[in-house]
């Protein structure tokens, strides 16, 4: 079990306790989430520790390692997946400036994203924590990750694009992946960090019922500024922030169905919808980011 004494993102000790959450998916243990009065990051606190955090992704319902369509929420997700898939590729290709390149994907669960581009002829590796993840991404696309202690292992200045879709926030050694990042980045390439963003419009409606803290799996709980406080600290700047328009629904449908027991699909647009629209004039509101990153 980890105890934070200090914000582990920026080390200030200018912390307090915030909300408390539930882990709806696997344990129904109750977790405490604590906020930092001087970066803004949020993170949960006593989280098991790495040899320990397996259990809690121990659920057929763990969309990203099983790829199931269990469910109205998971066959919606299927749904639009094909489609920011697409939205994907093309941005990674246009902040690149390049078609075609060597590109790495941290956390590449079923491996549909790094199919995705091996189809538009990059050169992929992929690192997945995830054996059940790893096998289903072998029977699907043919694609053989490897384990994620190989990221310090590749040569550095030899990838184009890395991209975490959803990822950092479930990395214990987080300041040595992003120190290895800017490591592993060849001049002019980009990083694609997409994560939660606490201060959404949704993250308040649903407050200790919004689905994205996914306690205890997810260790931080980011808003704009605790990244680009991440990134500062490993000479990395943030160039751009894309919104990621769905997930505000996905998220709003997961979060009706933890706060009333059930999912009211209605009402869960309606707030993804609500969310979205405060966003559409600043993107660091949306319910889920894209940091673009360079060196």
């Amino acid at each position: 079990m980890i105890h934070y004494t200090a914000c582990p993102i920026c080390n200030s000790n200018n912390i307090q306790e915030q909300l408390s959450a539930k882990d709806y998916t696997v344990s129904q243990n109750i977790f405490s989430i604590w906020h930092c009065n001087v970066c803004t990051a949020r993170f949960t606190q006593d989280v098991p520790g790495q040899d320990a955090i397996g259990a809690y992704y121990a659920s057929e319902n763990y969309i990203s390692h099983s790829d199931t369509k269990k469910g109205i929420i998971n066959s919606l997700y299927h749904l639009v997946r094909k489609r920011t898939l697409g939205a994907k590729r093309r941005l990674v290709i246009n902040e690149t400036g390049i078609t075609k390149g060597a590109i790495l994907d941290i956390g590449c669960g079923t491996g549909a994203f790094l199919n995705t581009m091996q189809e538009a002829d990059w050169n992929i590796t992929g690192l997945e924590p995830d054996s059940v993840a790893r096998a289903k991404a072998a029977e699907l696309y043919n694609i053989q990750p490897q384990e994620p202690g190989k990221l310090f292992e590749l040569t550095q200045a030899s990838f184009n694009a890395i991209t975490m879709w959803h990822v950092l926030e479930h990395v214990h050694e987080l300041h040595a992946y992003i120190k290895q990042i800017e490591k592993l980045l060849a001049p002019g390439g980009k990083a694609f960090i997409a994560v939660p963003n606490y201060t959404s419009k949704d993250a308040a409606v649903y407050a200790a019922y919004w689905a994205a803290y996914d306690v205890p799996r997810h260790l931080y709980h980011f808003s704009p500024q605790s990244i680009e406080t991440l990134l500062g600290q490993h000479g990395l700047k943030l160039t751009a922030v894309k919104p990621m328009w769905f997930d505000s629904f996905y998220v709003s449908m997961l979060s009706e169905q933890y706060k009333n027991g059930k999912g009211n699909i209605i009402k869960a647009v309606f707030n993804g919808f609500k969310s979205n629209l405060k966003a559409w004039g600043n993107t660091r509101k949306c319910s889920s980011v894209i940091y673009v990153i360079s060196k």
